[in-house]
Formats: structure tokens, C-alpha cells, sequence
């Protein structure tokens, strides 16, 4: 199939399917740039744009969109559910047409990639052979070599995730809730175990023979199902040591008016904050899950403080001097991270610490490191715990 000619992109849906993504995450910020008005293909931005980052560091500015927002689905948190009372009208993409927009936007320097979601539709099997096809016109017709984030979709069969990853950079299937009973909560129309899990499993499997750069990822939505943060941190241990992947992105709940959790509260977005620097600390940190869970309370929720705090604490018997501390002592002190226990442990080799403000100039935050830590057999501010 040769790319489209001919055919008018209409902003109005453009526009609604890139909103329809608001919720997806793939390393993203929102672009805080407004536009108004809805003329002009320019103005999926109003939708689509996102920024995601490469294992570099480099900054990427991917088109955001749903491939359709019709979905048969009963997701009770989902403006696009089965039985929602819908604010905007039901769209759907063609191959062609999403290709054809894609293009047009990386070749006016807008995006370098594509992160293309989607509701089900008619069906999970079409859906995703629409959505690879598109893909494939971009790969093929116009020899595109961006980024492409695609989403699998709940029940897609072996075939498809396997086409898919053959297409795509990264692929994701968003777990959503962190068990089976959690999710009959969420979305009573979907498998957690059939068609979710297994379709993970398959990406895991085919991973062995295909080539997927930058690998697997999911998303939990946070807190609306009522379950705690210790079940959703369980769930993150066994999608990184189990399903072996490389991110697990978490949503704070928010309610959407006509939907069945309309009136469900909101989940403050502190919550998710301290999800994502726990799982900082398991996933970078290479901490231990029984040191981890020092920093939930007895309910199995994370508090509002920094979680490495909470493990320190619980860690360390009396403040540490950085001139003898082994690098593992060193990062679980918080305010020094991996780069700078390193650099620790580089200067010592030359030169004694001295002062505070020798670890400051490594990049240490003395603020929050110095009440763990001693110099010369001296302690700056020192915990309560400590005194007497």
C-alpha cells in the first residue's frame, strides 16, 4: 500500500483522539505550550504532543493519540468506557489517513516518533492490525525512522504482539490495576490474568528472538481501586524481576464526570510522586524489597516523606563518615546518589573530606545528607534519634 494522497484531515478529531491520551504515560511531560483554536494540523498539539527521554537523555517530542476512542470495554474510570456518558463524539483513524498526519508532523519538525494507543473498537484483533499496519506504512511507504511506542491492546493475539514488536522501538500493555480482584474493581469486561498478563508473557517471550530496543513497558492507575501502595509496589516487583521490564509508570486517579468513579475522590498526586521514588530506589538502587518496605506504614501505604528517609532510618545505627563508608552505605544516605557516592569514593582516593561543602561541590544535597553523616567525628544537624 503506497502512502495516501488526497485526503483532508479533519482537526476536530485529530484533536479528540490526541486528548484521549491524557492518561498514558511514556516517560512524558505535558507541554504546558497553549494553543487555541482547533484549525490547522498544527494543533494536535492541543492533544498530542509529549516529550519522552532516551536512555541518553535526550529529549524526544513524540504525536500522542488514540488510534480510536470506541471501545466496548467497562473501564469505571474511562471517559471513553462502554456505558460513559460521553462528552465528545466516537473517532476512529485509518491506517493511511494516521500515517499520512504522523508524517506531515515529523516533517515540519514537530516530532521525532509516534506513541500510538487506542480503545478497542471493534474488536481487539482489528483494532491491532489497524494500529501495525499504520506503523508499517510508516516504516515502509514513507521510511520512517523515529521512535514508535505502540501500545498492545488487552486480548491481542500472539501474532499481533509479535508483529508489533517487530515494528515498534517499545511496546505496552498497561496493567492498570496490581491484581485480579483489583481489576474485576476497575474493569469487570477484562482478564486480568488472560489478557493482560499473558499478553506480557508473550513480549517476554519474543523478546529472545525479536529486537525490541527499548523494551517493555506498563502503567497502574493509583488509588482507584482502593488498593494500598505496598500492593501496587508487590505488583512492580514482579513486573521488573518476573516479566523483566524496563519501566512501570504509575497515574494518580482523577475522576472524569460521567463515569461510573465520577465521584470517587481524587488521589493527590503525592502518591504517585512517592511511587515513582520507590521504585527509583528498587530499580536503580538495587534495594532489597524487606529494606523497601521501611518506608510504608503498617497499612501498607507510603507516607508524604521522601521513603529513603524511612530506610535510612531504619538502616543506619548511628551517622556514617564518607571518608570510610562503604558505596553502598553511601547511597542509602539520602541527598547522595550513585553518581556521587561515586565521586565519593574517587576523591578519597586523593584527598580527605574535609567540610560539608567538599560532598556540596560533588554533587551531594547537604541539606538532606548531613544529618547521617560525620566528619572528623564531628556531626552537623543530627536526628533526634541520635542525641543523648
Amino acid at each position: 500500500m503506497g502512502p495516501p494522497s488526497g485526503q483532508k484531515i479533519d482537526p476536530v478529531k485529530v484533536e479528540a483522539l490526541g486528548r484521549g491520551t491524557k492518561y498514558d504515560l511514556c516517560s512524558s511531560t505535558s507541554m504546558k505550550r497553549k494553543v487555541d483554536g482547533i484549525e490547522g494540523l498544527s494543533n494536535v498539539l492541543r492533544g498530542g504532543l509529549c516529550h519522552s527521554f532516551t536512555g541518553s537523555g535526550r529529549c524526544v517530542s513524540l504525536f500522542k493519540t488514540l488510534y480510536t476512542n470506541a471501545c466496548p470495554h467497562e473501564c469505571r474510570y474511562c471517559s471513553n468506557a462502554k456505558g460513559c456518558k460521553r462528552s465528545s463524539r466516537t473517532f476512529s483513524y485509518s491506517p493511511g489517513e494516521l500515517a499520512k498526519i504522523t508524517v506531515g508532523l515529523y516533517r515540519t519538525n514537530r516530532i521525532e516518533g509516534l506513541f500510538l494507543s487506542s480503545g478497542i473498537g471493534k474488536d481487539e484483533n482489528t483494532t491491532m492490525e489497524d494500529m501495525i499496519e499504520t506503523v508499517r506504512l510508516l516504516r515502509s511507504s514513507y521510511r520512517f525512522r523515529g521512535y514508535v511506542h505502540l501500545k498492545i491492546l488487552p486480548g491481542s493475539s500472539k501474532e499481533h504482539v509479535r508483529e508489533a514488536m517487530e515494528l515498534a522501538d517499545r511496546v505496552s500493555i498497561n496493567l492498570e490495576a496490581p491484581s485480579k480482584s483489583r481489576m474485576s474493581e476497575l474493569c469487570p469486561s477484562k482478564d486480568y490474568v488472560r489478557d493482560v498478563l499473558a499478553r506480557q508473557k508473550y513480549v517476554m517471550d519474543l523478546s529472545r528472538k525479536v529486537d525490541l530496543p527499548a523494551g517493555q513497558t506498563t502503567q497502574m492507575v493509583v488509588g482507584a481501586a482502593e488498593e494500598s501502595d505496598r500492593e501496587i509496589f508487590d505488583r512492580l516487583l514482579f513486573e521488573y524481576d518476573v516479566m523483566n521490564l524496563r519501566r512501570v509508570y504509575f497515574s494518580a486517579f482523577t475522576p472524569v464526570a460521567g463515569t461510573a468513579f465520577q465521584d470517587r475522590e481524587k488521589v493527590q498526586s503525592w502518591r504517585e510522586h512517592r511511587l515513582y521514588q520507590v521504585d527509583w530506589l528498587r530499580r536503580v538502587y538495587r534495594l532489597e524489597r524487606g529494606e523497601i518496605l521501611a518506608a510504608f506504614d503498617d497499612d501498607g501505604f507510603l507516607r508524604n516523606e521522601d521513603p529513603k528517609v524511612a530506610i535510612a532510618l531504619n538502616f543506619f545505627d548511628s551517622p556514617i563518615d564518607p571518608n570510610s563508608a562503604s558505596f553502598d552505605e553511601l547511597i542509602r544516605v539520602p541527598g547522595i546518589g550513585p553518581k556521587s557516592a561515586r565521586r565519593i569514593a574517587l576523591l578519597r582516593k586523593k584527598n580527605r573530606i574535609e567540610r560539608m561543602r567538599d560532598l556540596a561541590a560533588l554533587g551531594v544535597v547537604t541539606r538532606r545528607a548531613e544529618p547521617f553523616l560525620k566528619i572528623d567525628g564531628k556531626c552537623g544537624t543530627t536526628l533526634d534519634r541520635w542525641i543523648g
